[in-house]
């Protein structure tokens, strides 16, 4: 059994290197061709800037931290536009989830209307919440409900039944049903559903900002490329992929955590 794990293990970790080593190859093979292409190939710098500019941008809004206002409010606008899709989409998915015949009714209704591109509707979002941070809260948390109630809906269903009877034979209490079967058992489909929702609320929000907004993020990208400053909102887009990227690592880190401790 020790020669079995000792073969597993250094594969897994060998799998692991050679994926980050593709993932790392792909970026710098993408860096290659943006240099080539701004460098040698004649790319028009109002296009795609030289990427030593990029840089050189970057690190000027890092030193002179003029970010922090736009990046506060974007991550505001996601905390709360999060906090209400996880509270609505944990508790309705609950609810669903209790009943054979809501599950055949809203699963699919749910699904169907999570199909359709919502940010379609971010002109009435404004109508009704204005350009500021409201707009934006509502519009982030309508797109991340959908794939946390759904999920929550697919993993309270999964549990299996014999572990609901058995509970129940054995005189638990409905409370103590939830608290240690039904929850465990959900628990990983529930964080799958938790990490896509606050990854689309991420790019919802940071997409709305670009559309039809006062401040964020997205409004300083825009602004940028209207006063055509192309190397400062490119810095500023390698910013926002860095923050986008760091995020999920963070909630990819915790759902692992997540399902461990289950």
């Amino acid at each position: 059994m020790s020669g079995f794990h000792g073969s597993i293990l250094p594969a897994t970790k060998r799998e692991k290197m050679a994926s980050r080593a593709v993932q790392l190859s792909f970026v710098v093979a993408l860096g290659g061709l943006w240099y080539f292409a701004t460098n040698h190939w004649g790319v028009n710098p109002l296009l795609l800037p030289k990427p030593q500019l990029v840089f050189v941008e970057l690190a000027d809004i890092l030193r002179s931290g003029e970010f922090w206002p736009d990046l506060v409010l974007t991550l505001s606008e996601l905390g709360a536009a999060f906090a209400i899709s996880l509270s609505l989409g944990l508790i309705i998915g609950f609810l669903v989830s209790l009943s054979p015949a809501l599950v055949k009714v809203f699963e699919p209704l749910i699904a169907a209307v999570y199909a359709v591109p919502i940010i379609l509707f971010l002109p009435l979002y404004v109508l009704f919440f204005g350009l500021g941070a409201p707009s934006k809260i509502a519009l982030g948390a309508t797109i991340s409900f959908f794939p946390i109630v759904l999920n929550t809906i697919a993993g309270f269903i999964s549990v299996e039944k014999v572990y609901v009877t058995a509970a129940r034979s054995m005189g638990a209490s409905p409370t103590m049903l939830v608290r240690y079967v039904l929850v465990p058992g959900a628990f990983p489909v529930i964080l799958t559903g938790l990490r896509m929702g606050f990854t689309v609320a991420l790019f919802s929000i940071i997409g709305s900002e670009t559309i039809a907004s006062l401040a964020g993020l997205g409004h300083r990208i825009v602004h940028l490329a209207e006063a055509m400053e192309m190397a400062r909102m490119f810095a500023y887009i390698v910013f926002v992929i860095g923050i986008a990227a760091t995020l999920n690592q963070l909630v990819s880190w915790l759902e692992k955590k997540g399902t461990s401790w289950r």
